[in-house]
């Protein structure tokens, strides 16, 4: 973890279920990264210990959760469910709730952009763990907002800006 990063106020659990991913060790370090990263942008003052699962899938069952959860059944990079109502103020909640990844999307988005996996796979946790926390992307004021929290979280990390 980079020096100017403190452990998020997260128990993390990291599960790799189905897929071709680079060793869980790995993941789960770039996990860890990630979430302290966002912690340490918005400010990690916000009371309360809090619980994170992030899961590591494949496009078969990312596509099933997709059709189940949005209505759109085909594969997508990343999914998010939040245990609780999302909020952006008061104390984090028992547990934030999940992320999930699915690997085929994922590797081929990286390729395509000519991203490095680790950077992709990152930015993708940034991106999952701020729509826990209330962020959303639905107007372009909260893309815009979003995502410069994104490139700042990312910038910690020395991730270049996805979105450039």
């Amino acid at each position: 973890m980079a020096d100017n990063l403190l452990s998020p106020p997260l128990d993390i659990e990291v599960i790799v279920e189905a897929g071709q991913w680079p060793a869980e060790t790995d993941l789960a370090g770039w996990v860890e990264r990630a979430t302290a990263a966002v912690f340490a942008e918005i400010g990690a003052c916000r009371p309360g210990h809090s619980e994170l699962g992030v899961t590591f899938t494949d496009d078969a069952h990312i596509s099933v959760l997709n059709a189940d959860w949005r209505g759109k059944p085909k594969p997508t990079n990343v999914l998010s469910f939040p245990a609780f109502p999302e909020t952006r103020e008061g104390p984090l909640p028992p547990m934030l709730g999940d992320i999930v990844l699915a690997a085929e999307t994922v590797a081929a988005e990286s390729e395509l952009e000519n991203k490095p996996l680790e950077h992709h796979i990152t930015h993708l946790v940034v991106h999952g763990l701020l729509h826990l926390l209330g962020h959303d992307h639905m107007t372009d004021a909260q893309a815009d907002e979003m995502e410069a929290i994104e490139r700042a979280a990312l910038a910690r990390l020395a991730i270049p800006d996805p979105y450039a």
